[in-house]
Order: structure tokens, then sequence, then C-alpha cells
């Protein structure tokens, strides 16, 4: 569906949009999250994101997506993809029964629990160390702002994630190292 979608077409630091979707659902896998999840990291940008416009599917083709990740991944998805991240990400990690996913499509908000808050941060963690890991110019300019971000939702990352936040993200992994004389 990928493919016939367009995501080898579309460029993407790191190769195509195709490759940098299956580098974040492996980095997932890698940390152990669940089936559901690492679909969600492979199709992440299916609908566009804050982030990246470019959009696969159109809206009205979400239950096509269910049909073939399931609906727990598609409905990660579309949170992924719909959350206004400059109003969400701030409360994301908030302590309490649900912080709201204000949502760029419908412009809209609504609580959200806590395990959807835990897979929107894992996905956000994946995708942006990814996109540092593959852009040294994106990760000079957003790196300490990523880390910023990632350190407000630790809360939310599991313990493999976090190690790739600070080990990826922290300035002493972006220093070049210098030669003997």
């Amino acid at each position: 569906m990928l493919r016939r979608s367009g995501a080898e077409a579309v460029a993407h630091p790191g190769g195509t949009l195709l490759a940098h979707l299956d580098r974040v659902r492996r980095r997932l896998a890698g940390w152990s999250a669940p089936p559901a999840l690492q679909l969600a990291g492979l199709c992440h940008a299916c609908y566009g994101t804050d982030g990246f416009p470019a959009a696969l599917l159109t809206l009205d083709r979400r239950a096509d997506l269910a049909s073939v990740i399931g609906a727990e991944a598609e409905a990660t998805v579309y949170a992924y993809a719909a959350c206004d991240r400059a109003a969400t990400y701030p409360t994301l990690a908030a302590p309490g029964p649900g912080a709201p996913l204000h949502d760029r499509f419908t412009g809209t908000a609504r609580p959200i629990g806590l395990r959807l808050r835990r897979d929107i941060a894992e996905l956000t963690a994946a995708n942006e160390l990814d996109l540092a890991r593959h852009d040294p110019v994106f990760r000079d300019r957003w790196g300490p702002d990523l880390l910023a971000l990632l350190t407000r939702l630790r809360p939310l990352l599991s313990e493999p994630a976090w190690r790739d936040c600070r080990s990826i993200l922290a300035p002493s992994s972006r220093a070049v190292p210098r030669r003997a004389p």
C-alpha cells in the first residue's frame, strides 16, 4: 500500500519516505514496542503530519489503511497525523487522566488516554531520532529543541527510547572527534 501510494518517490532525509518509514518501524521494534505501534510507525506519515504535510492517503481512506494494519495501529496513525504539535506537546506528559489531543484536521481537542499518549511520544521519538541520525543539518539545528521536548515527554517514553534520545541528541553525541596531532 505504501509503494502504491508513492512513498518510494517522495524524497526524505536519508533517502525516500518509504526508507524513513521502515527505519522508524525498525527503531520501534528495537525498543520492543507492541506490534500495533510498529505498524503505526511504518505508516505514521500516511495522512501527512504537522511537520511533514505530504500525505500518501486522504482521510477518507482511513478504513482502507485500517484493513491493512488494523484498527488500533490506524487510530495511532490518525492521532499522530492529526496532532497539532504546538498545542498538544506541552501537556502530553502532564499527570492526570487524559491530556488533550488538539486535532489539526478538525480544529477540536479531545482527551486521550495514557496508552495513546505513550504511543504518540514513542512515535515522536522514533521519527525525530531517525531524522537526526540521517540529517546532520537537521540535528544541529533542531537537536537541542528535540532533546528538550523529549525530556519533557520522558515520563511517557520507554527506557530504550530514552537511551536513544540521549545517545543521539545529547550535545556530546554531536561532537566531532578530533584527530590526535
